[in-house]
């Protein structure tokens, strides 16, 4: 079932305006996400501010949302922590939530562990874990890098199921082309790699400019699946100057003043994370193309088609 899901959005969690999680502004997001491409989703993960979440929250958060998707598309729910132990338990936790299908888990951060300190985390947890494992390996936000060799001796791991990459694209084909014949999905984790990952035989991209673009994305990928490389390159240099816009903030800063925006109400962030300012909202619309002080305004933005 994973392998079928090529875009799979890691989905922003809404908060009202007393800082609570709001179910309804949820669910109405889901539901336009499924209808603009989304096949997956990952809940709780860095677009969704996990870090600002509580356990309780968490469990909850991932109970109603796995209610709202129903099983239609695979659900991923973030589950490292850089503590092996607590992970495990948590892990089993989740996996006692109906319509949860399996845990993402990020290489431990702040620790700062070696590639065998990794190894044996990820071992411990493919041993215990009651849910399928996808690890998560983005350097930039724990510190640490799971290096290409280790992943791929951890994919032949039977309890380990995928990755979600976040380095370069050399690093991408090497995980790709060595991990061909092990039951083992490989997504980038990079909106600009989207395209270049597909070539490189990536299931696809885990996401966060699918909240704003996921018909163009599905598009995209159509075209590369009818080898109609000429159209799939022209969505992908469309689309390329508007996935980097949304990470000129702190994520998910401005996929969520789009969001708000287009009227889906999902609220500010969680500190220490800011909602943009005027300014920046400003500049946000002038780099995805929008006009002035269109992210100021209360109103549903057209996005339009590709031209």
């Amino acid at each position: 079932m994973l392998t079928r899901s090529q875009i799979i959005t890691a989905i922003v969690t809404p908060f009202t305006a007393e800082g609570q999680i709001d179910y309804p502004a949820l669910e109405k997001l889901t539901e336009y996400l499924l209808q603009s491409g989304t096949q997956g989703f990952v809940v709780g993960g860095t677009t969704g501010e996990t870090p600002t979440l509580t356990h309780q929250e968490k469990l909850t958060l991932y109970q109603r949302f796995a209610q709202i998707v129903a099983g239609r598309v695979p659900v991923i729910a973030g589950c490292g922590t850089n503590a092996t132990q607590a992970t495990l338990e948590f892990i089993n936790e989740v996996a006692k939530i109906s319509g949860i299908d399996y845990a993402l888990t990020v290489v431990p951060y702040y620790n700062k562990p070696d590639q065998a300190g990794i190894r044996a985390h990820f071992e411990y947890l493919a041993k215990r874990a009651e849910l399928p494992l996808i690890m998560y390996n983005i350097p930039s936000r724990t510190g640490v890098k799971l290096s290409q060799e280790v992943i791929v001796d951890l994919a032949k791991l039977d309890n380990i199921v995928g990755v979600k990459q976040c380095g370069s694209l050399a690093e991408l084909e090497y995980i790709i082309d060595n991990t061909r014949d092990e039951d083992f999905s490989v997504f980038t984790g990079e909106d600009a790699q989207a395209l270049a990952a597909k070539k490189l035989g990536a299931v696809g991209v885990i996401s966060v400019a699918a909240h704003i673009y996921g018909e163009q994305m599905t598009q995209m990928y159509q075209a590369f699946a009818k080898a109609d490389q000429s159209r799939a390159k022209k969505l992908e240099q469309w689309l390329l100057p508007k996935m980097q816009a949304l990470f000129m903030y702190p994520s998910p800063a401005p996929v969520k003043a789009v969001l708000n925006a287009q009227g889906f109400a999902v609220g500010g962030l969680r500190l220490p994370l800011l909602a943009l300012n005027a300014t920046q909202k400003q500049e946000l619309a002038s780099r995805l193309g929008l006009a002035k002080n269109a992210l100021s305004k209360r109103l549903s933005l057209d996005l339009g088609e590709m031209k």
